[in-house]
């Protein structure tokens, strides 16, 4: 029995020193992942040059990409659902930011609720829906250069400040 506590007692002790990942929650992930880094921003014509418009679908954005935009503060956020990531961060009557084809696309107001980056159009219409958190329901219709249709989504919106 004595035996089998010092086996036991040096094989922990072993175990013990394999361990150097100092991440909070000692994720052993974290020591093997970089960062996420953000997606380039530039203008609709040169992001979506030689896309096919069939393949343009808005992306959610992750913290850094938020991030590079300037975050989220005084600007409304549109999100396919209560719990996603932002899909469209934009500021009425004055500039929004989408993600398409892996790239964060600034957008100019082109009134209260239209922005537009070249011949890329991206509209936001309130519904009058709530989600079960509250959010207020928002449809976004995107317009990509050349598109023979539009693309519809309904999600969400919450504006801060």
């Amino acid at each position: 029995m004595k035996k089998l506590v010092i086996v036991a007692a040096l094989s922990a002790l072993a175990l013990a020193g394999c361990n150097r990942n100092t991440a909070i929650g000692n994720d052993r992930e974290a020591g093997r992942d970089p960062p996420a880094q953000a997606a380039p921003i530039m203008p609709a014509a040169p992001a979506l040059r030689n896309v096919s418009t069939a393949l343009i679908k808005p992306e959610t954005m992750s913290d850094a990409d938020v991030a590079a935009i300037g975050g989220t503060e005084g600007r409304c956020v549109f999100t396919l659902t209560e719990v996603s990531f932002p899909a469209f961060v934009y500021t009425p009557g004055e500039q929004g930011f989408i993600k398409l084809n892996g790239t964060l696309i600034p957008l100019d107001a082109a009134g209260a609720d239209r922005f537009e980056s070249g011949q890329l159009v991206v509209t936001a219409r309130l519904l009058d829906t709530r989600g079960n958190a509250g959010l207020r329901g928002l449809e976004m219709i995107v317009v990509p250069p050349g598109a023979g249709d539009e693309l519809g989504y309904r999600g969400y919106t919450s504006c801060e400040g």
